[in-house]
């Protein structure tokens, strides 16, 4: 089988022929059909992270396929049922947070395309309990970046706890943020898109932004007290300066919701305005089982679109190189199936 595999930190990826894995006895084979490019899958292969991952390493969270074969224990997957490979690769089930609906808080789980290897590839071994059913009426190019671009910002909001009419800051539009922008207003609050690419901003409008600010023209700090200060923002851009930007941004009782893992990994909060203001700051890393669940029923349902371009995996370099240079307005998925329509 092919797969995209890091052999070296910073290094570019290499695509190379390995034979098709055995499961274990609790895991499933999954001839893989798509996955979503993320960035964390960039920070994997450039070792950005303090702890990071064993190499080699095949990347890839957001991967969707067919189940090809069981391991001998397995009896709650079945052959030929379309199944999703996410970040959460398992996870112990027994500790306080497994119990208690956390599961991405164990300590004990590994992690897909981090810690083990993920769904960069034609076929992926995962653990039977740990990957999410796709409901039939989603493509499996939707249902990559549902998988962890539509979780995790759906998570965010989630433990946000929008009321009504409440103004809800997404800074960064892009793969989480396009989809943060639908979420935000499913949840009942009035969306602001902040970004620094028009494009990225003008797609925010479209999904139904009711504000957008270009941070790259305007000081969005000014822009956004302007219109009363936000509730709850929520910061997807992997950026100090936009946590602090953010952090400015809010009004008295706001929450700072933190998603995205800059490379320096620090933020400048002042102490005297966190407690005389009563704000909050939360961190939010992806979701669950049953938050996956939720975000494929609300999509099944219409609630959602989203916007994904095809690449090859033979072009994983240039594809990363494309979301690094900011220059995609979405999410850009791997197509494992099709070949490329020559150009005649």
């Amino acid at each position: 089988m092919k797969a995209a595999v890091v052999t070296s930190f910073g290094a570019p990826l290499e695509i190379q022929e390995r034979d098709i894995p055995e499961p274990a006895t609790d895991q499933v084979l999954i001839r893989m059909e798509t996955c979503g490019l993320c960035h964390t899958d960039i920070h994997a292969a450039h070792g950005d992270w303090p702890v990071k991952p064993s190499l080699p390493l095949v990347p890839g969270h957001e991967g969707i396929g067919i189940i090809e074969k069981l391991g001998s224990q397995v009896t709650d997957r079945t052959v030929g049922e379309r199944v999703a490979i996410a970040w959460l690769g398992s996870a112990c089930g027994e500790c306080r947070y497994c119990i208690d609906g956390r599961e991405t808080l164990c300590e004990k789980q590994q992690n897909s395309g981090y810690s083990i290897d993920g769904a960069f590839a034609e076929y992926a071994v995962a653990s039977a309990k740990y990957v999410v059913p796709v409901p039939d009426g989603i493509s499996s190019i939707d249902a990559s970046p549902l998988s962890c671009a539509g979780l995790t910002t759906y998570k965010a909001l989630k433990v946000a706890h929008i009321n009504p009419s409440e103004l809800v800051g997404v800074f960064g539009i892009g793969g989480l943020g396009h989809l943060a922008v639908q979420y935000g207003q499913i949840m009942g609050g009035t969306v602001v898109a902040i970004d620094i690419e028009k494009p990225k901003l003008d797609l925010a409008t479209e999904l139904g932004a009711t504000h957008v600010v270009n941070a790259a023209i305007s000081d969005p700090v000014a822009e956004l007290t302007k219109l009363g200060g936000l509730d709850v923002a929520l910061v997807l851009a992997p950026s100090q300066k936009v946590f602090e930007q953010a952090f400015a941004s809010l009004r008295r009782g706001g929450r700072l919701i933190c998603v995205s893992m800059p490379a320096a990994g620090v933020m400048q909060i002042p102490i005297f305005e966190t407690v005389l203001q009563g704000i909050s700051i939360i961190g939010s890393i992806v979701g669950t089982r049953q938050d996956l669940a939720e975000v494929f029923a609300l999509h099944l349902d219409g609630r959602t679109r989203v916007v994904a371009e095809p690449r090859q995996l033979d072009d994983v370099n240039a594809a990363m190189a494309e979301v690094l240079t900011g220059g995609v307005t979405a999410r850009l998925v791997f197509d494992l199936v099709h070949a490329p329509v020559p150009v005649a």
